[in-house]
């Protein structure tokens, strides 16, 4: 099938037309006011939702923030406001991470029925499941953006009109040169595997599935994260796929994914673009897609709207709490945390 053909009942093509959706009779309460809120209100802007109220500690910043975007604020926190707003469609939290939880559980205390939590809701995944046994007839969804990409959703589309995987390899090298120590406190930094690695883990799951055979290696040693700056390991997947990875905190690379079937090879390096080189060929060509929102950050607008839209979360699902644990745990085992 050409790349520009696409079946209009694929999950590709529903998330890139999000934009033919009406939005704006939805409210929205952002609990944060730093630059992954700011993000948010972005998105929210661009989907024409107008009832948006950005709660946050800090009343300058708030009132900073909601003014950029013609939104209302609200200084003091979530533990002093939360039990006397009103009903909101969507709750955003996007704060430090050891306050992510917290925060999610205060607003289903306070009656809030619909939460999305900025990845990856906590360092632990007794946490995780802690909050999921707390949960009744709420829902509560972890927001790894990656997952609701238009161009992954394309990748896997395309991987089943080859036939499925083969084989898989990535890489979660990280850049710690750019790391800011200072944004959150010392547990965030000793397991940045879950903190910030998860990210290309959790699409590498989604392709594959969690391993049920993993070799993991750990090398070298960082003055914050003890268990290793080299990470290489092979395995099998639930799904019978051989992978394997090899991330070097201390030398140089990037995030990526390659996906071998037996036509092709795919690529997202980066995560945000997607490239093939057919069986046969050496050369890499970029594919094309489609976004409904393409001045928002990518993912933002796709979770907000499978938030919204119960129906369509069903056949595109993000993440749970317990899936949410259960990448935690492939993270601890490849970090041996």
């Amino acid at each position: 099938m050409p790349y520009n053909i696409i079946d209009m009942n694929s999950n590709y093509s529903k998330l890139i037309k999000i934009n033919s959706i009406k939005w704006n009779k939805k409210s929205i309460l952002i609990i944060g006011s730093g630059n992954i809120a700011e993000q948010y209100c972005i998105a929210l802007s661009n989907m024409k939702i107008n009832d948006v109220t950005i709660l946050s500690q800090n009343p300058n910043n708030a009132s900073s923030l909601a003014k950029k975007f013609n939104f209302h604020s609200m200084g003091g926190g979530y533990e002093n406001n939360l039990s006397n707003l009103k009903f909101f469609d969507l709750v955003i939290i996007s704060l430090p991470i050891h306050l992510l939880l917290p925060a999610a559980k205060h607003a289903l205390e306070s009656g809030q029925t619909n939460i999305l939590v900025e990845k990856p809701g906590s360092l632990y995944r007794n946490e995780l499941l802690e909050l999921d046994s707390f949960i009744t007839n709420q829902n509560i969804r972890i927001a790894y953006n990656r997952l609701v990409y238009p161009n992954f959703h394309l990748l896997k589309k395309l991987i089943d009109d080859d036939g499925g995987i083969l084989s898989c390899n990535f890489s979660f090298t990280e850049w710690i040169h750019t790391i800011n120590f200072k944004n959150n406190n010392s547990d965030t930094y000793d397991r940045w595997g879950i903190s910030n690695s998860l990210h290309v883990i959790s699409l590498v799951t989604e392709l594959i599935g969690f391993p049920k055979k993993l070799n993991p290696i750990q090398s070298g040693k960082l003055d914050w994260h003890n268990s290793g700056s080299i990470f290489v390991g092979s395995g099998i997947s639930e799904q019978n796929i051989p992978f394997s990875y090899h991330s070097n905190w201390e030398s140089g690379g990037r995030w990526g994914i390659e996906i071998f079937t037996e036509k092709n090879v795919y690529r997202l390096t980066p995560l945000e673009d997607l490239f093939v080189c057919p069986k046969g060929s050496v050369d890499w060509k970029k594919i094309p897609f489609e976004l409904s929102f393409p001045s928002v950050k990518l993912g933002l607008s796709e979770e907000i709207a499978l938030m919204l839209d119960h129906d369509m979360e069903k056949n595109i699902p993000l993440v749970s709490l317990k899936k949410a644990a259960k990448l935690n745990k492939f993270a601890e085992q490849i970090f041996n945390y």
